[in-house]
């Protein structure tokens, strides 16, 4: 392929949300300086991918750092995210279920700390402290391969899943008004 028509598949892919505005602009420069290694739209595509897939993976397994340094696991991973959450808007998403699972992590770990007096606590921060290595691991796997893992059983503080930037369509207008024999409340007329 030419560049002119990397260039125009590289804008297509633009316009059809699949790039953001940063993600095209880096992919255009890679194309127009040819610093990509394979050459090509594919090769600027593939460099562009990798780095955010990367970026989110360690957004996951930076919260195993708390096991090493104490606090690190929970300050590491909202560092690394707001770092790159304007730049990209894979890394914001992971970045949003990481840290939704931390404060739930903090929430269940300050419950069961409670519960200890009932005896019943001991196993709740056993098995939050399996997840807890758990849940990072499988995360950070699924980042690498581009895929966004919401943790099971995390209370959503923040949306994830949902376009954060950009543009939103309009709702269709149509939808909104009733149809033939209906009034606005959705009972039939007559």
């Amino acid at each position: 392929m030419s560049l002119v028509e990397d260039l125009e598949r590289l804008e297509a892919l633009r316009r059809e949300g699949t790039l953001s505005d940063e993600e095209f602009q880096s992919a255009k420069s890679k194309l127009i300086n040819e610093d990509s290694p394979t050459g090509g739209l594919g090769g600027a595509l593939d460099n562009l991918s990798s780095d955010v897939n990367q970026w989110a993976m360690m957004i996951h397994l930076s919260q195993l750092f708390g096991f090493v340094v104490p606090v690190a696991g929970l300050v590491v991973p909202i560092i690394l995210w707001q770092l790159k959450k304007e730049t990209s808007e894979t890394v914001d998403q992971h970045g949003r279920v990481v840290t939704n699972w931390i404060i739930t992590e903090v929430v269940l770990g300050f419950c069961s700390v409670i519960l200890v007096y009932l005896f019943i606590g001991i196993p709740l921060l056993l098995g939050l402290a399996v997840v807890g290595v758990v849940f990072p691991v499988i995360g950070g796997i699924k980042a690498n391969n581009g895929e966004l893992w919401p943790y099971p059983m995390t209370i959503n503080f923040l949306p994830v899943g949902e376009k954060t930037s950009g543009y939103y369509s309009e709702p269709d207008a149509e939808a909104a008004e009733p149809t033939h024999g209906e009034t606005a409340g959705g009972d039939h007329a007559g």
